[in-house]
């Protein structure tokens, strides 16, 4: 094969190589984008997931009146006429 041909051979798989690679995105590039997509799409269905579970909360908390008093009792200690409340304090770790 003479000069020429090597050249215009070699031209020829750098054009084949830059078509496939070359530019600003890719082959191995679009296929990194696609599982990023991918991975975005499943942490976007998680995220919906926790905020309709969140929605479902605030509504009963809203709305439910047991689901208001077992709060009440749970988070902030309240308890009703009459009733008595035992606070269990852990022992003084310090002694």
């Amino acid at each position: 094969m003479t000069p020429a041909r090597w050249a215009a051979l070699a031209a020829l798989a750098f054009a084949l190589y830059f078509g496939i690679e070359g530019g600003e995105y890719g082959t191995f590039d679009v296929l990194a984008l696609r599982r990023q997509e991918a991975a975005e799409r499943s942490q976007v269905t998680r995220l919906r997931q926790l905020v309709d579970s969140l929605t479902r909360a605030a509504d009963a908390i809203e709305h439910d009146v047991r689901t208001q008093e077992r709060v009440a009792r749970e988070r902030f200690g309240m308890i009703r006429r009459g009733e008595l409340l035992y606070r269990l304090v852990p022992p003084d770790s310090s002694r």
